[in-house]
């Protein structure tokens, strides 16, 4: 049997996450009602009319895939289907609903709780993040790397104050850093894969259509991504929630778990 291509699954998601993304941009201008899920979380008009769109699309090219997103209410058929697409139609809505650009449209496909292809796309500044598994990762085509720093001094940190202050870090302070926090999750973990940014954590709750593309992106630029003790994510399994995460370049990613097992709880 030939190996399946996961070439063309990643040219799929990009082609219909651009196309997601040109739909959010139409909501930005327009009428686009929100309002609060149970969770506290919002979800507006944009979040849906996306996620429509990304399951008719998808699931009309690949009919056999299992399906698991944020906004469609969970089919637990996709854990006996080989392959499922994992989604996240506007990871970000609340940067989305103030205009800011730091949402973005998320797609991977999951093969035995691993992704396999992956496209993370912020309409606002036409960046594509795109990775395909033993492919490497790219942004707008052209191949991206993580960083190579080593010291958590000095590096360019995506988390927020209250994740860094969190106990599970222990009493020492961190040293000297540029924090910043955008919206998307995923976004965050992009602009790590492309050395942007040298690491992104948080301990937030956090779902597979958070992380699943972004996973691969980052892993296939030669960073690594892991819980915040250091265990590998899984993928498409009857609980969808993620632990907290970490991800960077090896060295600094070893060094942020470092600091946790000697400082932590």
């Amino acid at each position: 049997m030939p190996e399946h291509d996961y070439a063309a699954d990643t040219a799929l998601l990009e082609e219909v996450v651009r196309q997601g993304g040109a739909l959010a941009k139409t909501f930005l201008a327009g009428k686009n009602r929100a309002r609060s899920k149970q969770d506290g979380s919002p979800v507006s008009d944009a979040d849906l009319a996306v996620d429509r769109f990304l399951n008719e699309r998808l699931r009309a090219a690949r009919p056999e895939y299992g399906w698991l997103s944020e906004e469609s209410e969970d089919d637990l058929a996709r854990l006996s289907a080989k392959r499922v697409f994992v989604v996240d139609p506007i990871d970000g809505t609340v940067a989305f609903l103030k205009g800011k650009p730091h949402f973005t449209i998320c797609a991977a496909v999951v093969e035995k709780e691993i992704p396999i292809a992956a496209a993370v796309y912020n309409p606002l500044t036409e960046e594509c993040f795109t990775a395909a598994r033993g492919a490497g990762a790219r942004l707008n085509g052209e191949p991206i790397r993580v960083s190579d720093r080593d010291r958590l001094e000095g590096c360019r940190m995506l988390a927020s104050k209250t994740s860094l202050r969190n106990s599970c870090w222990g009493g020492a302070p961190w040293p000297a850093m540029t924090v910043e926090t955008p919206n998307s999750i995923a976004y965050r973990i992009a602009l790590v894969a492309c050395g942007a940014f040298d690491a992104a954590l948080t301990l937030s709750a956090t779902h597979d259509w958070d992380l699943a593309a972004a996973d691969l992106i980052v892993r296939e630029a030669g960073g690594f991504i892991s819980s915040h003790d250091g265990s590998a994510l899984r993928f498409n399994r009857v609980a969808v929630v993620q632990p907290p995460v970490v991800a960077a370049g090896r060295a600094l990613h070893e060094a942020i778990l470092s600091r946790r097992c000697a400082n932590g709880p």
